[in-house]
């Protein structure tokens, strides 16, 4: 599969590699430092950083990236971009951290501010999530395995029973007000929990209805697993305006959002 030029099996095998750089980590002890942010930086962030703008550059030399561990590009240069690279070579660090297998490798190519090719990789379950502008969405459920498509319209309002995932080191009171709000329209909800990216996974395959994200995030923490949603025929709209994330912003910080 190719869009645009892309090669999508080149994506996939390479935030594959990217995750065996981080399940070598994984498997050993580790140290831990705190980046000027306080967020946790560890030696699988830099390794899988280095696989993955390494593959990059080779591959699309002419294509700019922004990473998590490569991100102080000023907005200057950077808002002309037609496209680029927005990558987070380790997402859930704290989950790789507590080593409970919550944490993604993600990759995402986005074009005027949309996100149109996106892979979400599970290192430490080998499931393998991606969607792509014009094709669809499609989950690899283990290394190997053929791709098979997702596709999840239906929405939470027209739901009785309705699954709502939040994160698990980001519960706050906004989500916990959003599922009263659910409870008191008769609703019947359940609450489910998941590290990093996992959880825009979730909603897009149907194993949960809802996202509600009431919490600072980044764009290199959604843009791939944007994609996969969008593509599965899911949206991730703004809190307060209703409309889709859009990438590439003067400041990288995304508002509060739902993926629905």
């Amino acid at each position: 599969m190719r869009y645009n030029g892309i090669d999508i099996d080149f994506l996939v095998s390479l935030a594959q590699k990217a995750g065996d750089a981080i399940m070598e980590v994984y498997g050993r002890d580790f140290s831990v430092e705190t980046k000027d942010d306080k967020s946790p930086l560890t030696e699988a962030d830099k390794k899988s950083n280095e696989v993955i703008l390494k593959g990059l550059k080779e591959a699309y030399p002419s294509i700019p990236l922004i990473s998590e561990e490569n991100k102080l590009i000023p907005y200057a240069e950077r808002k002309d971009w037609k496209s680029f690279w927005l990558i987070d070579p380790l997402d859930g660090t704290k989950e790789f951290i507590k080593k409970n297998g919550e944490f993604t490798v993600n990759i995402a190519l986005i074009e005027e501010g949309v996100p149109v090719v996106g892979i979400v990789y599970v290192p430490a379950q080998g499931k393998t999530y991606y969607g792509v502008k014009g094709e669809g969405s499609f989950k690899i459920e283990s290394r190997g395995n053929k791709p098979e498509p997702i596709l999840n319209k239906e929405h939470y309002s027209t739901k009785q029973k309705v699954t709502v995932v939040g994160s698990r080191s980001h519960l706050d009171e906004n989500t916990m007000a959003f599922v009263e709000q659910l409870k008191a329209e008769g609703k019947d909800v359940e609450f489910s929990s998941s590290g990093s990216s996992i959880k825009f996974c979730m909603v897009a395959e149907g194993k949960a209805d809802v996202y509600p994200r009431f919490a600072p995030t980044m764009e290199w923490d959604t843009g791939a697993a944007q994609a996969v949603v969008l593509y599965a025929g899911k949206n991730v709209l703004d809190r307060n305006t209703g409309q889709p994330l859009v990438y590439n912003k003067e400041n990288l910080l995304n508002p509060y959002f739902i993926v629905e």
